[in-house]
């Protein structure tokens, strides 16, 4: 079996192989948000009020990414254990349930979203000003027709990499994001869409991502489905689900995060002397969320290293060979700690440079200035951040979903949610951006015991 080199080949090459083609579809994928925000800060019809409307709508886009990933991690968790121990008919039967699961919860959420979309809007802060609103609803209603397809493309790329095949995922999401990237210009410069260009963009390519994974579904190499796979099992549901809900946790969690970060910006924002102004309320939304993106590309590079080998961690652990899962984490924390570091450089040395990436020529030096501060407070303790990612998805790939579930929502509730709420009373807009370096510096004094721990139990 192809697999048996999981516990044999050397652990440098197999990080390579599985973790870089995850690394490259996760950034692929946070590309698709990224780029609509790119053209549309630059387009001159729609700047920060386009931005701002983007920031609303991306924490909605994110749950239907939670929902998926539950799925898709959890199977490839399961798939990989399941391999390692030599049970090939309880991995084929994962998969068919997890694909049965993601069509099911992708079509039930968008019709949620479509009912109460008005309402979802407000609670995400896109009521600070009426033009904001406007651009909103628009770009939400497109986006919502896409979530089905989405989230299928989403959970079928790790159960696609726990098949042996990560360059295909990799390929899969790469080729939805080329369309995306050919299209927003067309559709916001060209025909001037708006917000609904860049939505149609999205979903063109999301479309075509979904579609190869169809395709791959129907020539899967270890792990095929039979058509009797696709009934629903409840304990291979919930054992799959169970393995998945940390990445599910922390994804929806950032969503409870992102949501009181808005609507602190929205509330201390009226009370500021520059941001109470009509014509700059949209700015601390528009700059917190271009910052928060800049957040994802570096998370997706950290979230692609784990993920990329959690096949390679379920596969030992279920073979046994402890000894290669501990010297695998060690070489996963030091390869975390330098991307943290690298990125950190980044946002202290040039904010200035990137923020003119998203339209600041177009926009009042307040714009500039508050995304200058923005960048370098709310992103000072990023290497400690991408460590402790790296500890959740770890701990989740040996089967220790409880110790990562409890990080994880610790991290993303207790600190990210309660940070977000209080220090705002004590220390205004600033008080956002504070909220996210305190929490991750706390987190990682918390995850060195837990990671202190694991490495006792892989002696």
């Amino acid at each position: 079996m192809e697999n048996s080199s999981l516990a044999q080949a050397p652990l440098g090459s197999l990080m390579r192989k599985y973790s870089v083609p995850c690394i490259i579809s996760l950034l692929v994928g946070a590309l698709y948000n990224i780029v609509d925000q790119i053209f549309i800060a630059n387009a001159d019809y729609l700047g920060s009020y386009g931005n701002a409307a983007n920031t609303v709508v991306f924490p909605l886009t994110v749950i239907a990414l939670a929902i998926a990933v539950m799925i898709g991690d959890g199977c490839c968790a399961f798939v990989s254990l399941s391999l390692g121990g030599g049970r090939t008919e309880k991995a084929k039967k994962s998969v068919g349930n997890s694909i049965v699961m993601t069509a099911a919860s992708g079509l039930a959420l968008t019709a949620l979203y479509l009912a109460f979309a008005d309402g979802i809007i407000a609670i995400f802060g896109g009521t600070v000003n009426e033009e904001t609103f406007r651009h909103s609803r628009e770009y939400f209603f497109w986006i919502t027709l896409g979530i089905p397809f989405y989230m299928f493309g989403q959970a079928l790329n790790p159960i696609i990499r726990s098949d042996g095949s990560p360059r295909f995922a990799m390929a899969s999401t790469l080729a939805g994001a080329v369309i995306n990237i050919i299209f927003d210009p067309v559709f916001i410069f060209i025909f001037r869409w708006g917000m609904m260009g860049a939505a149609v963009a999205t979903v063109i390519g999301q479309i075509v991502t979904a579609a190869l994974a169809v395709w791959y579904i129907l020539h899967m190499k270890l792990v095929r489905p039979r058509k009797e796979d696709f009934r629903l099992d409840k304990k291979v549901c919930i054992r799959t689900l169970t393995l998945g809900v940390t990445s599910f946790l922390s994804q929806i969690s950032l969503v409870a995060a992102m949501a009181a970060i808005n609507n602190m910006i929205r509330k201390y924002g009226a009370l500021d002397p520059v941001f109470s102004r009509e014509q700059y309320a949209q700015i601390p939304m528009a700059v917190v969320g271009i910052v928060m993106k800049f957040f994802q590309i570096v998370i997706s590079i950290v979230v692609g290293m784990a993920a990329g080998c959690i096949p390679v961690v379920g596969f030992n652990m279920g073979a046994g060979r402890k000894d290669r899962v501990r010297e695998l984490f060690t070489r996963l924390l030091v390869c975390e700690a330098l991307v943290g570091a690298a990125a950190l450089l980044i946002v202290e040395l040039f904010p200035r440079q990137l923020i003119g990436i998203f339209g600041a020529a177009n926009e009042s030096a307040y714009y500039t200035q508050f995304a200058v501060k923005a960048f370098r407070i709310y992103l000072c303790m990023m290497v400690f951040a991408c460590v402790n990612k790296a500890a959740f998805i770890f701990l989740q790939a040996m089967g220790k979903a409880l110790e990562s579930t409890v990080l994880s929502m610790v991290r993303e509730i207790v600190f990210g949610v309660g940070f977000a709420l209080v220090l705002p009373v004590f220390f205004g807009l600033d008080g956002v951006l504070y909220s996210m370096p305190l929490s991750d510096a706390l987190t990682f004094v918390i995850a060195a015991f837990l990671i202190a721990g694991t490495y006792k139990q892989l002696k």
